[in-house]
């Protein structure tokens, strides 16, 4: 099985590795990602003697055949300049070596920004990445350790790793029409990042799969230490939600508003879907496999 190489590069790199266990760029220890999707993320932070050796001696072995770059800037660094610096020569040795690498950016550590300027000093700061990075195409998230962005990044970024996500997020869109859900929700299963989602309906909240993430992890705590069914089926006054096992390594959340549904359909819809969603993923182990 292919194995996609990720790099994870800056300085305050590793204060995002929050979500996925990483190893030295040199390890070449597999990680998996569903249940047949492995990719090494090779942690390149480190000092300015660090990145001179990546840039001279190391040059091939670390930019050949990349999948990602994971970029980290620390958005309250005193020198602004000089990241900048170490950034584009990253780039440059990416269009050397692997010119079809995607490429993020991550500004970190916004908290120590004053609410009241930190949207509009990330927007200067994410506009003049756009400029420095060209001819490369970049998505660029602000993050934090201390709430829900750095989850919202990682679930977008591993959207990229997912081969078949296309299909994979047609097929939720009509399984979502089938149940008449207000909203579908893919979670992988060990990280609980979101991989897809579809809504018949418009939600206000754009933070509402980090929430509902971390309250996810809590219960799942709870029935492994009492050894019972991850199912969860919580009703409200004007809602029901269904929480269960999709395949061997997704989980599924639905939220239904027409009290007409019965528990017991939506519970067949699900079983039903799992044969196709499992198939889904067996394709994707094809593809993977011809890369």
């Amino acid at each position: 099985m292919k194995s996609n190489k990720v790099l994870l590069m800056g300085k305050s790199a590793r204060d995002t590795r929050k979500l996925e266990p990483t190893y030295l760029w040199n390890n070449e220890t597999k990680v998996q990602f569903l249940s047949n999707l492995s990719f090494n993320i090779w942690d390149c932070g480190g000092q300015d003697a660090a990145f001179r050796e990546y840039f001279t001696t190391y040059q091939e072995i670390i930019f050949k055949t990349v999948y990602l770059l994971i970029y980290v800037f620390d958005s309250v660094s005193t020198e602004p300049d000089k990241d900048i610096h170490y950034y584009q020569s990253c780039l440059e040795f990416i269009l050397t070596h692997s010119p079809n690498a995607k490429v993020f950016c991550l500004m970190h550590k916004t908290d120590l920004i004053p609410d009241d300027k930190r949207e509009k000093i990330f927007e200067k700061q994410r506009k003049e990445l756009h400029v420095r990075s060209e001819p490369v195409q970049v998505q660029v998230f602000q993050t934090s350790i201390w709430d829900e962005s750095l989850y919202a990044a990682w679930s977008k970024i591993i959207r990229c790793l997912v081969p078949n996500i296309n299909a994979l997020q047609n097929g939720l869109n009509k399984f979502c029409d089938i149940c008449d859900a207000d909203e579908i929700v893919l979670f992988e299963r060990t990280t609980l990042l979101v991989i897809a989602n579809s809504a018949s309906i418009y939600h206000p909240d754009p933070q509402r799969f980090e929430k509902i993430s971390s309250i996810i992890k809590q219960f799942n705590l709870y029935t492994r230490k009492e050894r019972c069914s991850n199912q969860m089926q919580l009703k409200g006054s004007t809602f029901t939600a269904y929480f269960d096992s999709l395949t061997s390594s997704t989980n599924i959340l639905l939220i239904i508003s027409d009290s007409r549904i019965t528990p017991a359909a939506t519970q067949i819809n699900i079983k039903a879907a799992k044969k196709y969603f499992e198939k889904l993923e067996d394709q994707q182990s094809i593809q993977i496999q011809e890369l």
